[in-house]
């Protein structure tokens, strides 16, 4: 990434509208709906997903946070075609940053889900997928771009934690991974 380019770690100082990051691409997802009144946001969650599993690079992902997954161009995708799901931002392997939805409203990537005794951390967080699996290192951009973002993110959101999916569902998921290496974005694991 050059450091002109729109969503280059350097470009994170931009603007943010209306929840909406102006160094991000949007791409707008219709999984989401309103924050419950008078919720701030106090928690990021870090995710991995790769789709096909495990291969990355194809607009899948963003089909699948868009409704619009053929569940026919690959085998898994049948199963996962019909979930409703999203982020608030995925960070692709060269770090591209695209945004999902306006970090006012909750988007649907937590699930069942709990942080310091609160439940439904949908209602209170922020989600941020990475292109990546739980067997394959994330790349150097991605940490850069994830830093960058959390920083920024903690200028704006009174953010008292950052953790990963397998925190707030134990047993249900696993992601970010043990190839995530959180002192990469100068965190100890919070977990």
């Amino acid at each position: 990434m050059s450091a002109g380019d729109r969503t280059s770690p350097a470009a994170l100082c931009g603007v943010w509208d209306d929840g909406w990051f102006g160094a991000a691409q949007r791409i707008d997802s219709p999984n989401f709906d309103d924050r419950p009144e008078g919720e701030s946001v106090s928690l990021v969650v870090v995710h991995a997903i790769s789709l096909p599993p495990s291969k990355f690079g194809s607009d899948d992902i963003s089909r699948l946070f868009t409704n619009t997954l053929d569940p026919h161009a690959h085998p898994y995708f049948s199963a996962i075609s019909a979930v409703r799901v999203s982020a608030h931002f995925l960070i692709r392997r060269d770090g591209a940053l695209l945004q999902f939805v306006s970090c006012q409203q909750r988007a649907w990537h937590a699930g069942a889900s709990s942080w310091n005794g609160r439940s439904r951390c949908n209602d209170f967080s922020i989600g941020i997928e990475l292109e990546g699996c739980d067997e394959l290192p994330f790349e150097d951009a991605q940490y850069l771009q994830l830093t960058a973002l959390i920083e920024s993110l903690r200028t704006i959101y009174p953010v008292v934690a950052v953790v990963g999916h397998a925190d707030i569902a134990p047993g249900r998921k696993t992601d970010p991974g043990p190839c995530f290496d959180w002192r990469r974005v100068g965190l100890q694991h919070q977990a």
